[in-house]
């Protein structure tokens, strides 16, 4: 008897392992604990979200860490997190294999984010063409003296690979958001582990270029106006600018699930599209989401 309640202890404890808790239990006062990680880009919002959601529900608790948007996906594919979030769409290979694992991600969009192009406050630069940044980014410019600016080299500042802004980036503006387009980054950029890092550089270093998250720049930060082509208006990276379709680099930013939410998983992505957890997003710097009646 010993034996058989052992091994039913040990299958349980494995079980458990495979998925997140997001059940009712018994102790400590906790109805359920949600495990959420994912996109840097929206550490910072889904921490805000975490804290003030924890205040109406003090019974529920929220696990929030980052890592970049494709750890927190290949952790949902995993089963180690109820929530996944992103800063890009879900790739086809990721979909293949959560259905190989048995569900069908759903996909639930939170906010919307521009991305802006950044650079030293001392730099004259103050707008640049989507074509000009790719040809920056690609390697093809490498002074800033060749768009308007000092006699300088451009230092080239990127996320990591595992970014989901740094895929969208490369995919959007390096690329032009042309499919067939297989232009890469050059050699010469320096890949920075988070959205901090790419600032501490960009206010410290004249000769640098960044792009972060809006909810990422800070007033000792100057950001680029840009267009989408020769002869086109110039627009900052506003909430006005993203919500009006002005701003060309802008994006939706996700939460993925296994499969539609349920129970508490399912109340809290209720209450983050929510007029008091919108207003969160607006607050940190991101463009709450509207429907498309509302869009002017």
């Amino acid at each position: 008897m010993t034996i058989r309640v052992l091994a039913l202890l040990l299958l349980g404890v494995a079980l458990a392992g495979c998925r997140p808790q997001t059940v009712q239990t018994t102790t400590g006062g906790v109805s359920a604990t949600i495990q959420n990680k994912g996109s840097d880009t929206i550490v910072n919002l889904a921490l805000a979200w975490a804290e003030r959601y924890q205040t109406l529900e003090p019974d529920v608790r929220i696990a929030v860490t980052g890592g970049g948007s494709g750890t927190g996906i290949a952790a949902l594919i995993n089963g180690t997190v109820d929530l996944a979030n992103a800063s890009r769409r879900i790739k086809d290979e990721e979909i293949e294999a959560a259905r190989a694992n048995g569900f069908e991600p759903k996909e639930h969009i939170i906010a919307r984010d521009a991305i802006a192009i950044v650079i030293h406050p001392d730099n004259p630069v103050d707008k640049l063409t989507l074509q000009q940044i790719s040809d920056i980014y690609s390697g093809k410019i490498t002074n800033w003296r060749e768009v308007g600016g000092e006699d300088r080299p451009i230092v080239l500042l990127s996320r990591e690979t595992n970014s989901g802004t740094h895929v969208y980036f490369l995919e959007e503006v390096v690329r032009l958001g042309q499919k067939d387009n297989k232009t890469l980054f050059s050699p010469d950029t320096l890949l920075l582990p988070s959205s901090e890092g790419i600032g501490a550089e960009v206010r410290q270093n004249p000769n640098a270029i960044g792009y972060d998250g809006l909810g990422y720049v800070t007033p000792d930060m100057k950001t680029v106006a840009v267009s989408r082509g020769a002869g086109q208006p110039y627009y900052p990276p506003t909430v006005e600018t993203v919500n009006a379709g002005q701003y060309p680099i802008a994006r939706d930013l996700y939460i993925y699930t296994a499969g539609e939410p349920q129970g508490q998983v399912k109340a809290y992505l209720e209450w983050i599209l929510s007029p008091a957890a919108q207003e969160i997003v607006l607050e940190l710097g991101f463009v709450p989401v509207i429907t498309e009646g509302e869009r002017p």
